[in-house]
């Protein structure tokens, strides 16, 4: 698959199989994300990854999911990732600033598990204090995000919005993702 077609296919996904990642492509996720471009090349991220399957359910415990889907965002029992990378700012390495470091290296991650078939949630609502505690993070970390990873186990695809950009299921529960069209996007070519 082209790396084009890696991006235009690749979408957030919230019912994940539960087989296990295998090592070496969890190595790969993470040379991704070492690869990705970092301002200044501070490169101030850290990870923490999350495989075994008693702290994945207390992390699972500490996120939200899928606020626009009323009950059917979160994954159910049989349904949750498999697999979590936390995305940690060094503060001693840089205070403020990291966010477009924490982008780039999530896309690159997410990307980099796609190509393998693995499916993945960018999650950004989080129990970020319990979970520094649940984990023992220092203090220096800033927790940013997590991303959670695990083999698809749903149909997600991609449409033109049509006025509300609200992802939603329909009654054969495919994901739909509206996305803004490219002509409310571009706002001037000069």
């Amino acid at each position: 698959m082209s790396l084009y077609d890696l991006i235009v296919s690749r979408r957030t996904v919230r019912r994940f199989k539960q087989d296990p990642i295998p090592d070496e492509i969890v190595t790969r996720i993470m040379e991704a994300a070492r690869q990705a471009p970092s301002g200044a090349n501070i490169q101030p991220l850290k990870y923490i990854i999350v495989q075994s399957p008693d702290m994945c359910e207390k992390v699972f415990e500490n996120t939200a999911w899928a606020g626009y889907l009323k009950g059917e965002g979160t994954p159910k029992e049989g349904e949750k990732p498999v697999l979590y990378v936390f995305l940690l700012v060094d503060t001693d390495i840089r205070k403020d600033g990291a966010e477009h470091d924490c982008g780039a290296a999530a896309q690159n991650m997410m990307l980099a598990a796609w190509e393998e078939g693995i499916g993945s949630c960018w999650i950004g609502s989080l129990k970020r204090d319990r979970l520094k505690e649940l984990l023992g993070i220092d203090d220096k970390y800033k927790i940013d995000t997590v991303i959670a990873f695990g083999y698809a186990d749903e149909k997600v695809v991609s449409e033109d919005a049509k006025g509300d950009i609200k992802y939603y299921r329909d009654e054969n529960k495919v994901h739909h993702v509206p996305k803004r069209t490219l002509d409310e996007l571009i706002i001037k070519k000069v």
